[in-house]
């Protein structure tokens, strides 16, 4: 095979290699869901430690200067303590991540179904059926407190939800590989 044919089907294998990477993950997050959920905290706190380096590196040396000085290296120095103290204890991290997010969904979720519920008894001369509306409130604001009296639970449901998607994505991608492998890329 000639180098000019190895190149051009180089797209197609870096997407079917992407679709694997991803079904492996996917597969990783529905199978050991506590700990896709404390690798995913700990690439965050590794995230945030780098962004708050290189944020007060380029505030800095880097001459980014955007006139809110002293906001830009609060917000870096907090980014670089998150970053340690996940790092330092991943498992507290996780769980404080994790109970943020599922009580932001939870309180989000319960908000939603209160105000589906008060603008359908509102206006309910203007439906031909207010009951529909009424029960997706309900399950809204049933979702909602599940999430708060079973948060750790509900974070590892979200997490088992994130690895189906990711699996789903892994067959599409691998759908494109195929399209760009039969047209020569």
């Amino acid at each position: 095979m000639s180098e000019s044919s190895k190149n051009s089907r180089l797209p197609s294998i870096l997407t079917g290699l992407r679709g694997l990477l991803m079904l492996l993950a996917g597969l990783y997050a529905l199978i050991f869901p506590g700990m896709a959920l404390l690798v995913l905290t700990v690439a965050a706190g590794a995230l945030f430690l780098i962004d708050g380096v290189l944020g007060l590196w380029s505030i800095t040396f880097g001459g980014a200067k955007t006139g809110n000085f002293w906001f830009d290296v609060v917000r870096n120095v907090l980014s670089i303590i998150s970053g340690v103290l996940i790092l330092v204890w991943p498992l507290l991290g996780t769980l404080v991540w994790a109970m943020l997010l599922v009580y932001l969904v939870a309180f989000q979720a319960i908000f939603v179904g209160v105000m589906e519920i008060v603008v359908i008894v509102r206006e309910r001369e203007s439906y031909a059926r207010i009951w529909p509306v009424l029960l997706s409130g309900a399950l809204y604001v049933l979702f909602g407190l599940l999430l708060v009296f079973w948060p750790l639970s509900a974070a590892t449901a979200l997490v088992m939800v994130g690895g189906v998607l990711m699996m789903i994505f892994a067959f599409g991608l691998f759908g494109w590989a195929w399209k760009l492998y039969q047209a020569g890329h």
